[in-house]
Protein backbone atom coordinates (compact mmCIF):
# COMPACT_ATOMS: atom_id res chain seq x y z
CA UNK A 1 0.00 0.00 0.00
CA UNK A 2 1.53 3.34 -0.95
CA UNK A 3 1.96 5.74 1.99
CA UNK A 4 -0.44 9.16 1.88
CA UNK A 5 1.88 11.74 0.40
CA UNK A 6 2.21 13.85 3.80
CA UNK A 7 3.64 10.78 5.93
CA UNK A 8 7.11 11.85 6.72
CA UNK A 9 10.16 9.17 5.72
CA UNK A 10 10.89 7.79 9.70
CA UNK A 11 14.06 5.81 8.09
CA UNK A 12 15.78 8.74 6.54
CA UNK A 13 15.00 11.17 9.77
CA UNK A 14 15.44 9.47 13.06
CA UNK A 15 13.77 12.07 14.75
CA UNK A 16 11.19 11.58 13.30
CA UNK A 17 10.17 8.54 14.97
CA UNK A 18 7.33 9.83 17.03
CA UNK A 19 4.31 7.65 17.86
CA UNK A 20 3.29 4.37 16.84
CA UNK A 21 3.35 5.41 12.98
CA UNK A 22 4.91 7.71 10.94
CA UNK A 23 3.84 11.60 11.04
CA UNK A 24 2.57 13.80 8.64
CA UNK A 25 3.35 17.17 7.83
CA UNK A 26 1.90 19.86 5.09
CA UNK A 27 3.01 23.51 4.73
CA UNK A 28 0.54 25.97 3.31
CA UNK A 29 1.55 29.27 1.52
CA UNK A 30 -0.76 31.60 0.61
CA UNK A 31 -3.51 29.12 0.96
CA UNK A 32 -2.21 26.42 -1.08
CA UNK A 33 -0.03 23.34 -0.29
CA UNK A 34 3.22 23.80 -1.00
CA UNK A 35 5.22 20.82 0.97
CA UNK A 36 4.56 17.80 1.91
CA UNK A 37 5.88 14.66 4.18
CA UNK A 38 9.01 16.82 5.35
CA UNK A 39 10.92 16.99 8.54
CA UNK A 40 9.56 17.81 11.99
CA UNK A 41 12.57 19.60 12.54
CA UNK A 42 12.50 21.79 9.36
CA UNK A 43 8.62 23.04 11.22
CA UNK A 44 10.39 26.20 12.45
CA UNK A 45 12.70 26.57 9.74
CA UNK A 46 9.12 26.68 7.39
CA UNK A 47 7.23 28.77 10.18
CA UNK A 48 10.31 31.74 9.71
CA UNK A 49 8.66 32.40 6.11
CA UNK A 50 6.33 34.64 6.04
CA UNK A 51 2.90 33.31 4.64
CA UNK A 52 2.92 29.71 5.33
CA UNK A 53 0.63 27.33 7.37
CA UNK A 54 2.25 24.46 8.83
CA UNK A 55 0.28 21.31 9.71
CA UNK A 56 1.98 17.99 11.67
CA UNK A 57 0.50 15.02 12.77
CA UNK A 58 0.97 13.05 15.53
CA UNK A 59 -0.41 8.94 16.31
CA UNK A 60 -0.04 7.69 19.62
CA UNK A 61 2.72 9.68 20.82
CA UNK A 62 4.23 9.14 24.53
CA UNK A 63 5.19 12.22 26.58
CA UNK A 64 9.17 11.51 26.26
CA UNK A 65 8.79 11.29 22.34
CA UNK A 66 7.71 14.93 22.21
CA UNK A 67 10.54 16.77 22.71
CA UNK A 68 10.95 17.75 19.15
CA UNK A 69 7.66 18.94 19.02
CA UNK A 70 7.84 21.36 22.14
CA UNK A 71 10.97 22.54 20.86
CA UNK A 72 9.88 23.70 17.63
CA UNK A 73 6.35 25.14 18.69
CA UNK A 74 7.07 26.01 22.63
CA UNK A 75 4.16 23.89 23.94
CA UNK A 76 3.63 23.93 27.94
CA UNK A 77 4.47 20.80 29.27
CA UNK A 78 0.85 20.91 30.67
CA UNK A 79 -0.71 21.08 27.61
CA UNK A 80 1.74 18.24 26.18
CA UNK A 81 0.93 16.45 29.07
CA UNK A 82 -2.96 16.69 28.33
CA UNK A 83 -2.68 15.35 24.55
CA UNK A 84 -0.73 12.34 25.37
CA UNK A 85 -2.88 11.59 28.17
CA UNK A 86 -6.08 9.74 27.45
CA UNK A 87 -9.53 9.50 28.44
CA UNK A 88 -9.19 13.66 28.62
CA UNK A 89 -13.01 15.52 28.32
CA UNK A 90 -13.68 17.42 25.35
CA UNK A 91 -12.96 20.99 25.68
CA UNK A 92 -11.12 24.38 24.52
CA UNK A 93 -8.16 25.53 26.53
CA UNK A 94 -6.74 29.00 25.77
CA UNK A 95 -2.59 29.67 26.25
CA UNK A 96 -0.84 32.78 25.91
CA UNK A 97 0.42 31.96 22.12
CA UNK A 98 -2.30 29.22 21.60
CA UNK A 99 -5.10 27.09 22.26
CA UNK A 100 -5.49 22.99 23.34
CA UNK A 101 -8.29 21.70 21.56
CA UNK A 102 -9.74 18.34 22.41
CA UNK A 103 -12.50 16.19 20.94
CA UNK A 104 -14.00 12.89 20.41
CA UNK A 105 -14.75 11.79 16.78
CA UNK A 106 -17.16 8.69 17.60
CA UNK A 107 -17.89 5.39 15.92
CA UNK A 108 -20.25 3.06 15.80
CA UNK A 109 -19.24 -1.02 15.24
CA UNK A 110 -21.27 -4.19 15.47
CA UNK A 111 -23.60 -1.89 17.74
CA UNK A 112 -20.88 -0.48 20.14
CA UNK A 113 -19.65 3.13 20.46
CA UNK A 114 -16.14 3.87 19.79
CA UNK A 115 -14.49 6.90 20.78
CA UNK A 116 -10.76 8.03 19.08
CA UNK A 117 -9.81 10.89 20.94
CA UNK A 118 -8.07 13.50 18.82
CA UNK A 119 -6.38 16.40 20.60
CA UNK A 120 -4.41 19.87 18.96
CA UNK A 121 -2.30 22.52 19.74
CA UNK A 122 -3.61 25.86 17.39
CA UNK A 123 -0.77 28.53 17.20
CA UNK A 124 -1.43 31.49 14.86
CA UNK A 125 0.68 29.42 11.86
CA UNK A 126 0.75 25.84 13.06
CA UNK A 127 -1.59 23.11 14.01
CA UNK A 128 -0.35 20.27 15.67
CA UNK A 129 -2.78 17.05 15.71
CA UNK A 130 -2.47 14.38 18.33
CA UNK A 131 -4.10 10.99 17.82
CA UNK A 132 -4.30 8.66 20.27
CA UNK A 133 -5.07 5.50 17.94
CA UNK A 134 -5.14 5.03 14.30
CA UNK A 135 -8.90 5.01 13.91
CA UNK A 136 -9.32 8.41 13.56
CA UNK A 137 -9.61 8.83 9.43
CA UNK A 138 -6.92 11.31 9.33
CA UNK A 139 -7.17 11.08 5.20
CA UNK A 140 -10.83 12.51 5.57
CA UNK A 141 -9.61 15.54 7.00
CA UNK A 142 -6.94 15.81 4.80
CA UNK A 143 -9.49 15.55 2.05
CA UNK A 144 -12.32 17.94 3.31
CA UNK A 145 -9.44 20.48 4.02
CA UNK A 146 -8.62 20.24 0.37
CA UNK A 147 -12.08 20.42 -0.34
CA UNK A 148 -12.89 23.60 1.70
CA UNK A 149 -9.56 25.04 0.06
CA UNK A 150 -12.52 26.57 -2.47
CA UNK A 151 -13.89 28.23 0.18
CA UNK A 152 -13.89 32.18 -0.34
CA UNK A 153 -11.08 33.69 1.80
CA UNK A 154 -8.10 36.45 1.85
CA UNK A 155 -4.08 34.63 1.46
CA UNK A 156 -3.69 35.50 5.11
CA UNK A 157 -2.69 32.64 6.90
CA UNK A 158 -4.94 33.08 9.69
CA UNK A 159 -7.37 32.61 7.12
CA UNK A 160 -5.81 29.33 6.22
CA UNK A 161 -5.55 28.23 10.19
CA UNK A 162 -9.12 29.14 10.57
CA UNK A 163 -10.37 26.34 7.44
CA UNK A 164 -7.92 23.72 9.42
CA UNK A 165 -9.88 24.05 12.64
CA UNK A 166 -12.69 24.16 11.10
CA UNK A 167 -12.40 20.78 9.14
CA UNK A 168 -11.53 19.19 12.01
CA UNK A 169 -14.43 20.36 14.49
CA UNK A 170 -16.71 19.73 11.24
CA UNK A 171 -15.29 16.31 10.77
CA UNK A 172 -15.74 15.48 14.34
CA UNK A 173 -19.69 17.10 14.52
CA UNK A 174 -20.63 15.08 11.55
CA UNK A 175 -19.70 12.02 12.97
CA UNK A 176 -21.00 12.79 15.60
CA UNK A 177 -24.20 13.34 14.16
CA UNK A 178 -23.57 10.18 12.20
CA UNK A 179 -23.60 8.24 15.60
CA UNK A 180 -26.75 9.90 16.74
CA UNK A 181 -28.74 8.55 13.11
CA UNK A 182 -27.07 5.10 13.72
CA UNK A 183 -28.42 5.22 17.46
CA UNK A 184 -31.84 6.36 15.96
CA UNK A 185 -32.30 3.51 13.96
CA UNK A 186 -31.44 1.28 16.91
CA UNK A 187 -33.98 2.90 18.74
CA UNK A 188 -36.44 2.21 16.05
CA UNK A 189 -35.97 -1.21 16.19
CA UNK A 190 -35.94 -1.46 20.12
CA UNK A 191 -39.73 0.38 19.45
CA UNK A 192 -40.59 -2.63 16.72
CA UNK A 193 -39.11 -5.25 19.58
CA UNK A 194 -41.33 -3.62 22.43
CA UNK A 195 -44.43 -3.49 19.75
CA UNK A 196 -43.82 -7.09 18.35
CA UNK A 197 -46.48 -9.75 19.87
CA UNK A 198 -43.27 -12.59 20.97
CA UNK A 199 -42.34 -9.86 23.39
CA UNK A 200 -39.01 -10.72 23.46
CA UNK A 201 -37.88 -9.59 27.13
CA UNK A 202 -34.23 -10.16 27.41
CA UNK A 203 -33.66 -9.04 24.10
CA UNK A 204 -35.29 -5.94 24.80
CA UNK A 205 -33.53 -5.14 28.04
CA UNK A 206 -30.22 -6.41 26.75
CA UNK A 207 -30.22 -3.91 23.74
CA UNK A 208 -31.89 -1.36 26.00
CA UNK A 209 -29.19 -0.89 28.37
CA UNK A 210 -26.52 -0.97 25.32
CA UNK A 211 -28.62 2.02 23.50
CA UNK A 212 -28.82 3.73 26.74
CA UNK A 213 -25.25 3.31 27.57
CA UNK A 214 -24.35 4.62 23.63
CA UNK A 215 -25.77 7.80 24.46
CA UNK A 216 -25.08 8.55 27.84
CA UNK A 217 -21.28 8.18 26.28
CA UNK A 218 -21.93 9.99 22.94
CA UNK A 219 -23.68 13.32 24.88
CA UNK A 220 -20.68 12.88 27.01
CA UNK A 221 -18.58 14.02 24.26
CA UNK A 222 -21.26 16.17 22.14
CA UNK A 223 -22.05 18.49 24.47
CA UNK A 224 -19.24 20.11 25.11
CA UNK A 225 -18.72 21.08 21.55
CA UNK A 226 -20.97 23.38 21.74
CA UNK A 227 -19.08 25.05 24.11
CA UNK A 228 -15.99 24.61 22.17
CA UNK A 229 -17.57 26.17 18.76
CA UNK A 230 -19.44 28.89 20.45
CA UNK A 231 -15.92 30.26 22.37
CA UNK A 232 -14.61 29.80 19.04
CA UNK A 233 -16.92 32.07 17.23
CA UNK A 234 -18.21 34.90 19.64
CA UNK A 235 -15.05 34.73 22.31
CA UNK A 236 -11.58 33.98 20.33
CA UNK A 237 -11.76 36.52 17.56
CA UNK A 238 -8.18 36.20 16.68
CA UNK A 239 -9.14 32.60 15.42
CA UNK A 240 -12.13 32.58 13.32
CA UNK A 241 -11.41 35.80 10.68
CA UNK A 242 -14.37 37.31 8.84
CA UNK A 243 -14.44 34.87 5.39
CA UNK A 244 -14.96 31.78 8.07
CA UNK A 245 -17.75 33.22 10.35
CA UNK A 246 -20.89 31.41 8.48
CA UNK A 247 -18.96 28.27 8.53
CA UNK A 248 -18.69 28.56 12.25
CA UNK A 249 -21.93 30.12 12.68
CA UNK A 250 -23.47 26.72 10.43
CA UNK A 251 -20.94 24.59 12.88
CA UNK A 252 -22.50 25.57 15.98
CA UNK A 253 -25.85 25.14 14.54
CA UNK A 254 -24.66 21.32 13.78
CA UNK A 255 -23.61 21.46 17.19
CA UNK A 256 -26.96 22.33 18.94
CA UNK A 257 -28.43 20.19 16.65
CA UNK A 258 -26.67 16.59 17.97
CA UNK A 259 -27.44 17.75 21.35
CA UNK A 260 -31.00 18.09 20.96
CA UNK A 261 -31.18 14.97 18.79
CA UNK A 262 -29.02 12.79 21.57
CA UNK A 263 -31.12 14.48 23.95
CA UNK A 264 -34.43 13.33 22.07
CA UNK A 265 -33.50 10.32 21.73
CA UNK A 266 -32.21 9.57 25.46
CA UNK A 267 -36.00 10.64 25.97
CA UNK A 268 -37.59 8.39 23.64
CA UNK A 269 -35.52 5.10 25.28
CA UNK A 270 -36.84 5.90 28.58
CA UNK A 271 -40.66 6.41 27.25
CA UNK A 272 -39.99 2.95 25.17
CA UNK A 273 -38.47 1.33 28.49
CA UNK A 274 -41.99 3.09 30.39
CA UNK A 275 -44.02 1.52 27.53
CA UNK A 276 -42.45 -1.82 27.85
CA UNK A 277 -43.12 -1.57 31.35
CA UNK A 278 -46.75 -0.79 30.88
CA UNK A 279 -47.64 -3.42 28.47
CA UNK A 280 -45.50 -6.03 30.73
CA UNK A 281 -48.18 -5.00 33.08
CA UNK A 282 -51.09 -5.66 30.95
CA UNK A 283 -49.95 -8.63 29.65
CA UNK A 284 -49.70 -10.27 33.11
CA UNK A 285 -52.83 -8.57 33.95
CA UNK A 286 -54.47 -10.64 30.97
CA UNK A 287 -53.02 -13.66 31.92
CA UNK A 288 -54.35 -13.62 35.31
CA UNK A 289 -57.84 -12.63 33.91
CA UNK A 290 -57.76 -15.29 31.91
CA UNK A 291 -56.33 -17.81 34.77
CA UNK A 292 -59.00 -16.44 36.71
CA UNK A 293 -61.62 -17.51 34.17
CA UNK A 294 -60.98 -20.81 33.61
CA UNK A 295 -60.54 -21.28 37.49
CA UNK A 296 -64.19 -19.97 37.98
CA UNK A 297 -65.15 -22.55 35.49
CA UNK A 298 -63.08 -25.45 36.70
CA UNK A 299 -64.56 -24.51 40.54
CA UNK A 300 -68.17 -25.25 39.11
CA UNK A 301 -67.60 -29.00 38.61
CA UNK A 302 -65.29 -28.94 41.57
CA UNK A 303 -68.26 -27.77 43.88
CA UNK A 304 -70.75 -30.34 41.92
CA UNK A 305 -69.09 -33.54 42.34
CA UNK A 306 -67.67 -32.75 45.69
CA UNK A 307 -71.27 -32.32 46.85
CA UNK A 308 -72.15 -35.55 45.22
CA UNK A 309 -69.10 -37.14 47.07
CA UNK A 310 -71.09 -36.41 50.43
CA UNK A 311 -71.52 -40.21 52.46
CA UNK A 312 -75.25 -38.82 53.20
CA UNK A 313 -78.31 -39.83 51.64
CA UNK A 314 -79.46 -36.88 49.56
CA UNK A 315 -81.63 -36.18 46.09
CA UNK A 316 -80.84 -39.03 43.54
CA UNK A 317 -78.52 -40.75 45.76
CA UNK A 318 -77.74 -44.62 44.23
CA UNK A 319 -79.81 -43.35 41.15
CA UNK A 320 -79.15 -43.68 37.66
CA UNK A 321 -81.23 -39.92 37.37
CA UNK A 322 -79.03 -38.79 40.01
CA UNK A 323 -75.59 -38.97 38.14
CA UNK A 324 -77.15 -37.67 34.97
CA UNK A 325 -78.39 -34.95 37.04
CA UNK A 326 -74.86 -33.69 38.39
CA UNK A 327 -73.20 -34.30 35.08
CA UNK A 328 -75.73 -31.99 33.50
CA UNK A 329 -75.24 -29.27 35.87
CA UNK A 330 -71.81 -29.42 35.35
CA UNK A 331 -71.73 -29.14 31.87
CA UNK A 332 -74.38 -26.24 31.65
CA UNK A 333 -72.88 -24.50 34.81
CA UNK A 334 -69.27 -24.88 33.15
CA UNK A 335 -70.87 -23.76 29.62
CA UNK A 336 -72.47 -20.97 30.35
CA UNK A 337 -69.74 -19.56 32.75
CA UNK A 338 -67.73 -19.85 29.51
CA UNK A 339 -70.36 -18.26 27.07
CA UNK A 340 -70.38 -15.00 30.46
CA UNK A 341 -66.39 -14.70 30.27
CA UNK A 342 -66.26 -14.88 26.50
CA UNK A 343 -68.63 -12.02 25.95
CA UNK A 344 -67.23 -9.64 28.42
CA UNK A 345 -63.79 -10.76 26.60
CA UNK A 346 -61.77 -12.67 30.04
CA UNK A 347 -61.04 -15.12 27.88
Amino acid sequence: MEKPPSETDAAAHPDNRIGTHPPRTRLWRRGRVVAEGFPVADISDHLELPDTVVWLDLCGPRDGELHVVKEELGLDPVAVEDAVSRHERAKLDRYSEYSFLNVYVPDVVGGGLRMHEVSAFITPRALVTVRQDPGFDVDELVRRWDDHLRIPRTDDPRDTMALLVYGLLDLTVDRQLDAAQALDDDADELEELVFDESFQVREIQLRSYRLRKNLFTLRRVALPMREIAGTLLWRDADLVTEPLVPYYRDLYDHTLRAGEWIDGLRELVANLLDTRIALQGNRLNEVMKKVTSWAAIIAVPTAITGFYGQNVPYPGSQQHWGFVLSALLMVVCSAGLYVLFKARDWL
